[in-house]
């Protein structure tokens, strides 16, 4: 191989090293800040915070028992992001003390594991949830286009009526559990709650531990349904045993990072190797995704602080998945077409 055809790849080794050797932040240093939690105290007790009143600490006039939770007496389509008197007063604290700290020159810090970023109506991370939702559009778009080929472009079985592709029924259940794991992200995004962030992470494990399993069956070249299910089982038994750890034992963020960084990490490195050695005609677009995707595995360990309020580096990952996902779906249907072609051109 010459030496134009090593440079995506060492560039590549370059990049997971680089993601692997990334550590996450340190701790919340927001938490342990004497004046937020004083300001956190003071909210809760008087309601209001400077020239701002918090509704939620107020004491209902209507009937309704005062120890509930604000959110439950305002309309029911708003009742989903269960803010309470706490919750609100931590986060008017938070920007608080960070436009104090911003004053002072100083860097962001974290608040109970979380940038702090600004709000925008009841959207909680508004740029991170408008990018999963556009995210989500673009994989339902290019689930659609690859179903449409297959069905009323590319010929079929003239006595199934099937597709000629061996991996059509695959990519389906790709397609489902990746507009699924972005639907989550968007409304985790939206309203960061205890249900929501377990759905987020669980759909996320699903569809990368499903993605792990297409690129093995599909760079190994694995057809026959023993050798499928002898490949999908334990993958499966393990994305299985650690959805079920973090929905019924504990959600262990630290623990579900590591997982998946490690899975995507895995299905990058495959799909390079074998866009390289089979010199696929989509091989550019496959290594340019699997470098794509070691640059956003490394910036979301890298965890950058927020910018301008709304911009961090999950903000940056997210952004970075829109292309990549629509390079993703446009190399599967060529890869239908390829497969495809050579099928038919075999059976005449």
């Amino acid at each position: 191989m010459g030496l134009p055809g090593r440079r995506p790849w060492l560039l590549l080794l370059l990049l997971l090293g680089l993601a692997s050797a990334a550590v996450a932040a340190a701790a919340s240093e927001g938490d342990a800040d004497p004046l937020y939690k004083a300001c956190v105290e003071e909210c809760q007790k008087t309601g209001s915070l400077k020239e701002t009143s918090i509704k939620h600490c107020m004491v209902p006039t209507d009937g309704t028992p005062a120890h509930k939770s604000w959110y439950t007496h305002e309309p029911l389509y708003l009742q989903w992001k269960e803010w309470n008197c706490k919750s609100e007063c931590r986060y008017h604290c938070m920007m608080e003390r960070e436009n104090e700290r911003t004053e002072l020159g100083l860097q962001p810090v974290k608040y109970h594991g979380k940038w702090p970023l600004k709000r925008a109506s009841v959207f909680q991370e508004p740029l991170s949830a408008a990018l999963s939702a556009l995210t989500l559009v673009v994989q339902f778009n290019g689930w659609l286009s690859f179903f449409l080929l297959l069905y009323y472009k590319l010929p079929l079985w003239p006595e199934t009526h099937k597709t000629y592709y061996e991996y059509t029924g695959l990519w389906h259940i790709y397609g489902l559990l990746a507009m699924n794991s972005w639907f989550w992200s968007a409304i985790y995004h939206s309203c960061d709650t205890v249900w929501t962030e377990k759905l987020h992470f669980s759909s996320a494990a699903a569809f990368l531990g499903y993605s792990l399993i297409l690129a093995i069956l599909r760079t190994l070249n694995l057809r026959d349904e023993a050798s499928r299910v002898m490949v999908a089982a334990p993958i499966l038994a393990f994305v299985t045993t650690h959805i079920l750890y973090l929905n019924f034992y504990q959600l262990d963020k630290g623990l579900n990072m590591k997982v998946c960084t490690v899975i995507s990490i895995a299905q990058f490195l495959l799909w390079a190797l074998w866009a390289v050695m089979t010199r696929h005609p989509s091989r550019l677009k496959i290594i340019f995704v699997a470098i794509g995707g070691v640059v956003s595995v490394f910036l979301e360990a890298y965890d950058i602080p927020p910018r301008w309020g709304y911009v961090d580096g999950r903000a940056i990952c997210l952004a970075v998945a829109i292309p990549l996902s629509y390079l993703w779906w446009s190399f599967a249907k060529e890869d239908a077409e390829m497969r495809t072609s050579a099928i038919t051109k075999k059976t005449r």
